[in-house]
């Protein structure tokens, strides 16, 4: 029985090849044949090449605002703020999955120059702990950070704040923070000239509204008592493993403090950026069900230029169930043709993207990319082999499932109606 079987699978696809690729078949059918070949190429090199482009752009988005980001916080659990944060770090750094501890101040303020008003977020930081928990200093130059420890209200800002600002390194602005001081003319905002000792750059959001000023200063700045903080910023020993070990730490410090990670305070992000790419997933992938169903049209003309030749295999002992796998696998083999090239192309093209936008750009002489405007100079792109899994599977779904009523119109066909006036 499985012998038997096996043969018919052998005989259905030997068929469904010949049918496939014969030179002997109407030409508007083959016209229609080759237009869903090439619909499928089409879509499923399209869909793989903007998955690996998404998957690219979400890297880069990661990489560069999680670069500033700590992999998770453990804030005060009041406005008066942590006074023995000491040791409290001292306790999270011996869990072997916190790898650095360092504690920060943060608040909305406005800065201002001579051009105009900015508001900004304030982050107030140990120059030397800061470097163990984030990549600050990869993005600051060599001596901004080191600033920083100098006696003295020295401020960092974002490269894109400070060109709003209209400032450079030297330069002076005024910070006014959301503190009232009480003085015998009234009551006043609380605000400050620091001077602006770097600039650094990430290529990301926080570069147009980041600013950095050193621990001591922003105790002052922000009127806290000596020592306090408004909390502990994490390294992990993953950042991937973060939530869990964040959720851990909650537990082991029995709640008394509010715990977070950077999925709460990036999530919304990085999930709309997930979002987004599955809806032009979606999006593309109708472009492959249109090529795939396509087939029904190429499959229907198939059956019905064939009708002879199916009377005959029927009369020969061929069973209705062998005629259907014949058209199945006749429509499977357009499909794995068309699949499998768009798969190839797709392939080629997501892992030479780069390549390609550049010569593109040499050809027609126009930045594609601007680095000021788009804070990259390349289309980037992130081959992932899982997401090439998931297209070829889909598209070669959607085209079993286009060919399942043909094939079913086919083995319907009655024999003797059709050999009747032969």
């Amino acid at each position: 029985m499985r012998r038997s079987g096996h043969n018919a699978l052998r005989y259905a696809l030997f068929v469904g090849r010949r049918y496939s690729f014969t030179r002997k078949r109407n030409r508007f059918t083959s016209l229609v044949s080759t237009v869903s070949m090439l619909g499928m190429v089409l879509g499923v090199a399209s869909l793989i090449t903007v998955l690996a482009v998404m998957n690219g752009f979400a890297g880069e988005l990661q990489n560069r605002i999680l670069a500033l980001v700590p992999h998770g916080f453990v804030e005060a659990p009041d406005a008066s703020g942590m006074a023995n944060w000491q040791d409290l770090a001292q306790q999270l750094e011996q869990s072997r999955n916190v790898e650095a501890v360092s504690p920060y101040l943060s608040a909305k303020v406005i800065l201002g120059s001579r051009r105009l008003l900015q508001g900004a977020v304030l982050t107030a930081i140990d120059p030397h702990s800061e470097r163990n928990v984030s990549k600050i200093a990869a993005a600051m130059p060599a001596d901004a950070l080191g600033s920083l420890a100098q006696p003295g209200f020295n401020v960092v800002l974002g490269a894109a704040l400070a060109r709003a600002l209209g400032v450079y390194p030297g330069d002076s602005v005024e910070v006014t923070v959301p503190k009232l001081t009480v003085t015998p003319l009234g009551v006043f905002p609380r605000s400050k000239r620091l001077r602006v000792s770097g600039i650094f750059e990430v290529g990301a959001q926080p570069d147009a509204y980041q600013a950095y000023v050193s621990l001591s200063a922003g105790q002052k700045l922000l009127g806290k008592s000596a020592g306090a903080v408004d909390g502990l910023q994490l390294r992990t020993r993953s950042l991937d493993e973060a939530p869990a070990i964040m959720r851990q730490i909650r537990s082991d410090l029995n709640n008394e403090y509010p715990v977070k990670d950077w999925s709460e305070t990036q999530g919304t992000l990085f999930s709309a950026v997930k979002m987004e790419k599955l809806m032009v997933s979606f999006l593309l992938l109708s472009v492959v069900a249109v090529a795939a169903f396509n087939i029904v049209s190429t499959l229907v003309m198939s059956v019905t230029e064939k009708r002879r030749d199916i009377a005959v295999l029927r009369t020969m002992g061929a069973s209705p169930g062998a005629v259907m796998a014949i058209f199945i696998a006749h429509g499977l083999i357009l499909a794995v043709v068309g699949v499998g090239a768009g798969a190839a192309i797709g392939v080629l093209l997501a892992l030479n993207v780069a390549q390609v936008t550049s010569a593109i750009e040499g050809a027609v002489g126009v930045k594609l990319f601007d680095p000021a405007v788009y804070f990259i100079s390349e289309l980037p792109a992130r081959l992932q082999w899982s997401d090439v899994f998931m297209v070829v599977a889909a598209s070669l779904v959607l085209s079993l499932l286009a060919t399942l009523y043909p094939a079913w119109r086919a083995a319907r066909i009655a024999p003797a109606e059709v050999l009747r006036y032969e």
